[in-house]
C-alpha cells in the first residue's frame, strides 16, 4: 500500500506520521513546493495549480491514495484534484477539527492562517458545525513560516503572540493549519498558564490518515512499529523533483519518525 500527501512544506509530516502509525507497512510519497511555501497568502488560482503539480508528481509514484495535507490547498484545490485523480487515485481533503472540538460544549479558538482567519470557509465551518457553542477565530500570525524553518525562537513568539489573542476561557483549540500539529506542544504549554486549566487541542491528521486507509478499504494494524518501514519505503519530491527529507524536519517527533525509511529516487 502507498500512500501520497501533498503540502506547500513540512505541515504533511503530522499526516504521513499518522498514516505510518496506523500502518507500519504503509509506503508513503511526499510532495511538497518549498519554493512556493507558504501557499496561504496566494490567489485560490495559484494555489491550485501548484497542488496539481505536486499531486501530478507524486501520481508518477502510482500511489493508491493521495492526502491534501493543507487546510488551504483543501479549500482551494480539492476539486480539481479530485476530477484529475479520481476514480484512479481517490484523494483525502482536510477540514480543520471544528466540529470534536465543538463536541465538548466550548468554548473554543480557531487558530489559522492570517489567511483563512475570517474567510468565508472558515466561518461556514463554525456555523455548520460549532453552532450553539462560542468560537473564537485567532490569527497566528508567522506560525506556519517559522515551523518550516524549524526556528524555535520565532516558534515560541508566534505562538506567545496567538495565546495573547485566545480568551482566557477556552477549553479547546482547533489546530487550523497542519503545519500546527508539529508544535501542538509547545502551544498547549503556552496557552494552558492563559486557559487556567487543561486544555484539548484538536488537529486533522489522525482523521485525515484514518480516511484515507478507509477509503482503500483497509484497516489499521494495532501494535505495529511505524519505524519498521524499509529503506525505500519513503520517496520525497520537492517542486516535483527528487528531493531528501529536510533538515528542518528533524526538529519534530515526525520528522525523526520518518527519518529511518529516507531515500531519494
Amino acid at each position: 500500500m502507498k500512500i501520497a500527501l501533498v503540502d506547500s512544506g513540512i505541515g504533511l509530516l503530522a499526516a504521513a506520521a499518522a498514516v505510518r502509525r496506523l500502518r507500519a507497512d504503509a509506503s508513503l510519497v511526499l510532495s511538497s513546493d518549498p519554493a512556493g511555501m507558504p501557499w496561504g497568502p496566494r490567489s485560490p488560482q495559484d494555489i491550485t495549480a501548484r497542488a496539481l503539480s505536486c499531486a501530478r508528481a507524486a501520481a508518477a509514484e502510482r500511489p493508491d491514495a493521495l492526502i491534501v495535507a493543507c487546510n488551504t490547498a483543501s479549500v482551494h484545490a480539492l476539486p480539481a484534484l479530485r476530477a484529475e485523480l479520481e476514480p484512479r487515485v481517490p484523494v483525502v481533503g482536510t477540514v480543520p477539527a471544528v466540529k470534536p472540538a465543538a463536541a465538548g460544549g466550548g468554548p473554543l479558538a480557531v487558530w489559522a492562517t492570517p489567511a483563512t482567519t475570517g474567510s468565508p470557509y472558515q466561518r461556514r465551518l463554525i456555523r455548520d458545525f460549532a453552532a450553539g457553542v462560542t468560537a473564537v477565530e485567532v490569527p497566528c500570525q508567522g506560525l506556519d513560516d517559522a515551523v518550516e524553518r524549524a526556528d524555535e525562537a520565532a516558534v515560541t513568539e508566534a505562538v506567545r503572540a496567538a495565546a495573547a489573542l485566545t480568551p482566557p476561557d477556552t477549553r479547546a483549540v482547533v489546530l487550523g493549519c497542519t503545519h500546527y500539529e508539529l508544535v501542538a506542544d509547545l502551544i498547549r504549554a503556552h496557552l494552558e498558564p492563559v486557559t487556567g486549566g487543561p486544555l484539548a487541542l484538536h488537529g486533522s491528521a489522525g482523521a485525515v490518515a484514518a480516511q484515507a486507509l478507509r477509503r482503500l478499504g483497509t484497516a489499521p494494524v494495532s501494535g505495529a512499529d511505524p519505524r519498521a518501514a524499509g529503506p525505500r519505503d519513503l520517496v520525497v519530491l520537492a517542486g516535483g523533483r527528487p528531493a531528501s527529507l529536510p533538515a528542518a524536519a528533524d526538529g519534530y517527533a515526525e520528522g525523526r519518525l520518518l527519518r529511518p525509511g529516507i531515500t531519494t529516487v
